[in-house]
């Protein structure tokens, strides 16, 4: 599918969010692939900005949700062609060699405001509204002396979100296990994220309470159009 070329706001053309799930006697080789691919993706033609992540139920946002067989690699991408041709590359290949599932969605970011390691790694691109499928990235870093006050507010939004209508799949995601918190949701339409983000009880709190608060050292939200989802997670393709 056509995606849109780099635009004067700095948005790359598109963003791609693979996850891999890897067997229980592949997870020490997801581990070493983790720090080794991280100088390979610096290197890598066209990535403007690429991270390796494990995942978790984002139930918690502490060490208890991790999932040590599912692996998720983020990259905005200057060109839809590098993308493709990543595909081919040593990094690529060792984690299908590794991976007994691979879900990949397909981006083109839609509203993005806020930092990640000191970046706007997807632009600050504004788009009218967007008729299909959305996804949204949130990241977090925390300020260590406030963790604890914010993962005790986490398990009300995290029930809430599972029987919101219209969500395909959640995940939490992380560079680290702890005080690197992060989400990515996959949505039938804008109006269903609308509805969990302004209408459900536990996320309107934690909203209110963040600036009183003062949990994060940085933060990101990021809205997508979802341009394609390939393979399945968990059995099934979101």
């Amino acid at each position: 599918m056509p995606t849109d070329p780099p635009d004067a706001t700095g948005a790359p053309a598109l963003v791609t969010l693979d996850v891999w799930t890897v067997p229980p006697r592949r997870v020490p080789g997801a581990l070493w692939r983790m720090a080794a691919d991280r100088p390979a993706l610096a290197r890598t033609p066209g990535a403007r900005f690429a991270k390796l992540m494990g995942t978790g139920s984002g139930r918690t946002f502490t060490v208890r949700d991790a999932d040590p067989r599912r692996w998720a690699l983020l990259v905005a991408w200057a060109e839809a062609a590098d993308a493709d041709r990543f595909e081919r590359s040593a990094t690529a290949q060792a984690w299908r060699r590794l991976a007994d599932e691979r879900l990949q969605v397909r981006l083109a970011p839609l509203t993005s405001r806020g930092r990640w390691s000191g970046v706007e790694p997807f632009g600050a691109r504004r788009r009218g509204e967007h008729e299909g499928p959305v996804a949204s990235i949130t990241r977090a870093r925390l300020h260590p002396a406030r963790a604890a006050s914010f993962w005790r507010s986490v398990p009300p939004v995290s029930q809430q979100l599972r029987t919101v209508p219209g969500l395909r799949c959640a995940l939490g995601v992380g560079e680290a296990p702890l005080g690197y918190q992060g989400t990515f949701s996959l949505w039938e339409s804008t109006a269903a994220l609308r509805e969990f983000a302004h209408r459900t009880s536990a996320h309107r709190d934690v909203v209110r309470r963040t600036p009183r608060e003062g949990w994060y050292a940085e933060e990101l939200f990021a809205r997508f159009a979802v341009l394609d989802v390939r393979g399945t997670l968990d059995g099934r393709t979101p």
